[in-house]
């Protein structure tokens, strides 16, 4: 029983970091995906911090949908960028040149999930639209 329960658990937690201060990877390729961010959806409390490392080139982040009073964060391309999160929601990005291609990624901060609607109307485009809807459960979650 404990088994079931731990790959359950494993199954419904992947692509997923439960974290204080935490990394997540811009690549290439990771498996079979490729122009992906190591972790899809990172959970972190208020006062944390994700670091984005530029672990192959050409990418970037750029928040897309974030909470309201937040401001547009958009980092340069090929360099590591950091964020601290201050103000709970749900934060979309994706990489810029990477956006249709499947390279996005989710914030939670602090459990609110009160933009969830907003997130949902997020433009996303190309293979990155069917992976967002995807995605989408595992945030409410």
């Amino acid at each position: 029983m404990r088994i079931f329960i731990l790959l359950t658990s494993l199954f419904f937690s992947a692509g997923q970091v439960i974290a204080a201060d935490t990394t997540v990877e811009m690549l290439n390729k990771q498996g079979k995906e490729r122009m992906v961010y190591s972790h899809k959806i990172v959970k972190v409390d208020p006062g944390d911090t994700v670091f984005w490392k530029a672990t192959t080139k050409g990418h970037n982040v750029e928040f897309v949908t974030r909470p309201k009073g937040v401001k547009k964060f958009k980092s340069k391309i090929s360099k590591d960028t950091q964020y601290k999160f201050s103000v709970p929601g749900i934060y979309a990005y994706w990489c810029t040149p990477h956006k249709t291609m499947g390279m996005i990624g989710f914030v939670i901060v602090g459990g609110d999930l009160s933009n969830i609607d907003a997130v949902k109307a997020t433009k996303f485009r190309g293979k990155s639209k069917k992976l967002a809807k995807k995605l989408f459960p595992q945030l409410e979650n």
